[in-house]
Order: structure tokens, then C-alpha cells, then sequence
């Protein structure tokens, strides 16, 4: 008897990504298989973190519906926020939370459709050793959000922070390691807040994971500006550190950090971004425009104080209204258009930042080859540079060591 085939469709964050690859592990009864066109199931793994996001699911389940007969489940962010409504709609056949991503099994075999929310004090004990299409590893070490800022539904969705068991994830890294990952990434919704309560922290974690024979490299998801301690700072010259760290700001203008109940302060940022950039590293940010609040002054003031910023890279948004978070209810609502505007103008500032920062470094780029598209291999560099590599022959999985590339405005450009 042939398998059902299940399709993964995966919006979001990495900690989806995770999610995902568990959901794919903890298959038996099903075949996984690559191509859409072939499922009999599709999963979606959705996000919910702005309005736009859940947009995309949406549209995505619309167009399944016009193109096949697939039958459709619905897990991640969404399941929380939207999954009723999809269901009532008849758009999804089941409903379930992550926590519930290990019975994936029982709950594609449910005849009647479902929704099952799960729990949000959930922690993952599962063991991943192979990621099925990837050439690098990522790690959920940590799930939820002890802060409240007051823009984010995600604390809502995902609960709060807790840390997964030390000992499993040095397990999962071992065994991946043995298969022949050399680079980790590490995520979760808060990864910084990794091993509070538990008399550990990210740093002591990170250098245990480094001491694991076959472990070249080790990228952090997005950590807070108080999460770079001084323990923190001790491991920042070490070769298996990513030399790129994405701190997560949102905001430079004081006045609005305040109305985002944020917990970082611009002065001490800036003083930490140079400390980072002085050590070599590439610096990656958050930024929300357009929050209730952000007058043209604030953000002449915002723009003003990220120009001063060593930044490299960016993850923004125009602000996204989450009903039942504070921001939702405050007033002095600002322009979608003019939101729009000011994200572009970050973006253009931090493009024109990336490709001076890539003309000015003049080391060897140590790059882990991601992919080949067109005779053209793809990967990036330590400082989470995106590169294209000339080669004839098949690099995908390797690690290369490059002196000789040029920096193009959209990217690193090598012939080997």
C-alpha cells in the first residue's frame, strides 16, 4: 500500500523552520515529499507577526483550494490567532498548536476536523539528526517571551520563556555534527534569554556546543542588547563565533523605545555596537516604523541616530496592528504610506552601510556553500554575506576559503 505524501509548507521564522523538520521526523504512516503538485496533505507551519504574514497564509490555503485536492492542516503562530476562523470556514480540516507537532501521525489520520490549541508551556524534547534539504543546522534551545513590548502578539501565541534541556540539544548537535553539519544556528522566539533560572546562560551553552568535535561554525538568531553580558563579551574572539550578531533594537529614538516598552536605551546601544564593530563584527537589527506615536520629529530623530549606527543588516517592518496587544489601542496612529516610506529609507541607509562595510574588509571570507542555481553556487560568509561563487566544480556542502572576490552592490561575487 502506497504512503499518503505530506508537503510542508513553512512561513515564518526559524523556529518554524525547527518546527518543521520535528513534524518531518516524527512522520511514519506518511512520505514527505518535496514537490507540492504530489501531496495528498499539506502542513502548513504558519506565522502571525505581522498582518502581512498572515496575509500570505491565507492567500497560500486559497490558492491550494483553486489547485488541488490536497487536504490542508494548519500549525505555528497562525493556529493560535487564526485557526477557528479557518476552520468555520471549511478553508483548513485540522487545527493544532506546537506543542503538538510530535502526534503529527494521529492527527493527519483524523477523519473529522479538529482543533487542538495544545499548550503553551510545552518544551521540545525531541531529537533531530538530520535536516532533510539543508545544508546547515538549526537548534530551537529556547521557546517564548518573558517581555512585553508592547507592539508584539508573540509572547500570546508562544507563552513564556522556557529552556530547553541542556543535555538534549549537546545530544542533537553530536549526532548532526556526526552527519556532517559544521555550521548551527541557534533560535528560538527569545534565544538570549536561553538558561535564565537554570544557572546557565547562552554564552556557557555556546562554548559547550563549540567543544563538540565537527562544529565549525555557530550563528545566533536575534538576541537583545541586555543579553550581551560580560560573559557574553569573553567569547567574542573566539574562530566558531559567527563574526555577525543580530541585535534586536526596533527602535533609536528614546521616546519611542519608551512608548514600545522596550527594554533597551539608544546611549548604551551605540556604545555596544561600537564595542562589536571595533571587534570586527557585522551588525544586524530589528526596526519597526511607523508605531503609533513616531511623529516626524522622532523620526528624523530615529533615522539621525541609526545613520551613526555600525549596522549591516536589517530585518524591518512598518508596524503591523495585533489586536490585544497595548500598541493597538494607542492613538496618533501614523500613515501606512509614509510608514512605507521611512522603512525604505532605513533600508536604502543600511544597503549603502553593507556594501562599505564588504569594500572595506579586506580578510579571507570563510563561506559554507548553501546551494547551485544556473552553474552559480551560493552560500555566505562569516558575516552572514550572501555570495556567489563561479566554480566547476560541485561545492554544495563545502566549506571555501576565499581572499580573492569582489564586493558587487548586491552582493559578494568570487571565481575559484
Amino acid at each position: 500500500m502506497m504512503k499518503k505524501k505530506v508537503y510542508f509548507k513553512t512561513f515564518g521564522c526559524r523556529t518554524n523552520l525547527y518546527d518543521s523538520q520535528v513534524m518531518m521526523h516524527s512522520l511514519k504512516e506518511y512520505a514527505i515529499t518535496q514537490e507540492e503538485s504530489e501531496a495528498d496533505v499539506i502542513v502548513v507551519n504558519s506565522c502571525t507577526v505581522t498582518n502581512g504574514a498572515d496575509t500570505n497564509v491565507r492567500s497560500y490555503i486559497a490558492q491550494v483550494h483553486k489547485s488541488s485536492e490536497a487536504k490542508i492542516f494548519l500549525t505555528g503562530c497562525g493556529a493560535h490567532t487564526k485557526g477557528e476562523k479557518l476552520l468555520q470556514e471549511n478553508r483548513v480540516h485540522g487545527v493544532f498548536g506546537q506543542s503538538e507537532k510530535q502526534k503529527i501521525d494521529f492527527l493527519l489520520s483524523q477523519e473529522k476536523p479538529f482543533y487542538d490549541p495544545g499548550d503553551l508551556h510545552h518544551i521540545d524534547d525531541v531529537i533531530v539528526d538530520d535536516f532533510i534539504g539543508k545544508s546547515r543546522a538549526f537548534i530551537k534551545i529556547q521557546e517564548g517571551c518573558n517581555f512585553r513590548c508592547s507592539y508584539c502578539i508573540i509572547p500570546f501565541v508562544r507563552g513564556d520563556a522556557r529552556s530547553m534541556d541542556e543535555e538534549k540539544i549537546l545530544e542533537q548537535i553530536t549526532r548532526l555534527a556526526l552527519n556532517g553539519f559544521g555550521e548551527f544556528i541557534l533560535t528560538g522566539t527569545n534565544v538570549g534569554s536561553y538558561g535564565q533560572g537554570k544557572e546557565t546562560s547562552i554564552a556557557k551553552l555556546m562554548k559547550k556546543i563549540s567543544q563538540i568535535r565537527g562544529v565549525r561554525r555557530i550563528r545566533l538568531g536575534s538576541v537583545e542588547p541586555v543579553q550581551i553580558t560580560d560573559e557574553f563579551k569573553e567569547i567574542l574572539d573566539e574562530p566558531w563565533l559567527e563574526k555577525h550578531l543580530h541585535i534586536a533594537l526596533q527602535h533609536t529614538a528614546p521616546a519611542m523605545l519608551k512608548l514600545m516598552n522596550r527594554r533597551n536605551v539608544y546611549k548604551q546601544d551605540k556604545e555596544l555596537f561600537e564595542i562589536l564593530h571595533d571587534r570586527g563584527f557585522a551588525i544586524g537589527t530589528d526596526f519597526i516604523t511607523g508605531h503609533p506615536g513616531e511623529s516626524q520629529a522622532l523620526w528624523d530623530e530615529a533615522f539621525k541616530n541609526a545613520q551613526a549606527l555600525p549596522l549591516t543588516h536589517l530585518h524591518a517592518f512598518t508596524y503591523s496592528k495585533r489586536d490585544g496587544t497595548h500598541s493597538a489601542n494607542m492613538k496618533e496612529e501614523v500613515n501606512g504610506a509614509v510608514a512605507k516610506q521611512r522603512l525604505h529609507e532605513l533600508e536604502a541607509l543600511i544597503q549603502a552601510k553593507n556594501f562599505a562595510f564588504r569594500k572595506a574588509f579586506k580578510g579571507r571570507l570563510e563561506v559554507l556553500i548553501e546551494s547551485q542555481k544556473d552553474g552559480l553556487y551560493y552560500g555566505h560568509d562569516q558575516h552572514f554575506n550572501p555570495i556567489l561563487v563561479a566554480s566547476e566544480e560541485d561545492l554544495v556542502g563545502d566549506w571555501v576559503s576565499i581572499a580573492n572576490y569582489e564586493a558587487r552592490r548586491e552582493g559578494n561575487y568570487a571565481k575559484l
